[in-house]
C-alpha cells in the first residue's frame, strides 16, 4: 500500500472514530447535549435559589436529554409544586421529573 493511501486511511479512521465517539445514544449524551443540559441544570439551580420559600440547597437538580429530575427532601407539597412550576419555566426545558419527598 502507498504511502499516500495509509495516509487516506488514517486519517478516515480518525475522522469516524471522532465522529462516532461524539455521538448520542439512548443513554449517552453527545457533547452538544451534555453542555446544553449544564446549561439547563445550572439555569434551573439559579430560579430555585431565587424563588422566595425554597431552600435550594434540598433540591437536587439533574438533567438528560433536556428531562429535568428533582429530587431530595422538601417541607411541603407546596414547595414541590412550586419548585415543578420554576423549573418548567426555564427555557429547554421539555418536561420535570418529580422525585422528591417531603421530610
Amino acid at each position: 500500500m502507498s504511502f499516500g493511501k495509509t495516509l487516506t486511511l488514517l486519517f478516515c479512521t480518525a475522522f469516524l472514530t471522532t465522529a462516532l465517539g461524539c455521538a448520542s445514544t439512548r443513554t449517552h449524551e453527545g457533547t452538544g447535549e451534555y453542555v446544553d443540559d449544564s446549561v439547563i441544570t445550572t439555569k434551573v439551580k439559579a430560579a430555585i435559589f431565587n424563588e422566595p420559600g425554597l431552600t435550594s440547597s434540598e433540591v437536587k437538580v439533574e438533567t438528560f436529554e433536556g428531562v429535568v429530575q428533582l429530587s431530595g427532601f422538601v417541607t411541603s407539597r407546596d414547595d414541590i409544586k412550586d419548585a415543578v412550576r420554576v423549573a418548567m419555566a426555564v427555557d429547554g426545558v421539555k418536561a420535570v421529573s418529580d422525585q422528591m419527598q417531603l421530610k
